[in-house]
């Protein structure tokens, strides 16, 4: 329990703290059990990862965008936070002017792994979501060490969230 707090603790201060080059739109709700309910199960079991994320990083070229790709399980209730916070206004029209944003489901951590290991991040997931922003013209991880900093993402303000997903666009 207490290993759980101090995770918690520790991606709030990473999303808080950490440098934001700007901040993330306005966010309307403070909770996300403001958010609409029951949460989005936004991972498709059946999606070919590969394809999608091809796809996503060559649209995200030709626009001059960054592509977020998340790994999560519709499982996790911090993936579903995560992604019904993306998906409330101003946030989405805020992420889809500067991500291609890509979905992808690792299962109970035993499917599409590669993806991960693709940008460089090696070793067992910490856990999910787990967020990757990637450079499509030089296919570099952008949030290296930073990759599982939503894992809690359930005890974040969907303000912080939108902050952190803010951080990586310059």
């Amino acid at each position: 329990m207490r290993r759980i707090a101090l995770a918690g603790l520790l991606a709030m201060t990473v999303a808080l703290t950490a440098g934001a080059a700007a901040p993330g739109p306005r966010m309307p709700i403070e909770s996300f059990k403001q958010l609409q309910q029951p949460l989005p199960l936004p991972y498709d079991e059946g999606a070919n990862a590969d394809r999608a994320v091809a796809g996503a990083m060559a649209k995200a070229r030709k626009d001059g965008r960054l592509v977020l790709i998340d790994l999560g399980g519709n499982w996790c209730l911090d993936c579903r936070v995560l992604a019904g916070t993306m998906g409330t206004q101003p946030l989405r029209s805020w992420l889809s002017a500067h991500y291609e944003i890509v979905l992808v489901d690792v299962g109970r951590f035993n499917k599409n792994l590669h993806v991960s290991r693709r940008f460089g991040v090696f070793g067992k997931l910490e856990g999910v979501p787990a967020v990757l922003v990637v450079n499509p013209r030089t296919g570099k991880l952008v949030n290296r060490g930073h990759v599982t900093a939503l894992a809690d993402a359930r005890n974040m303000t969907p303000q912080s969230l939108a902050d952190w997903l803010a951080r990586w666009v310059s």
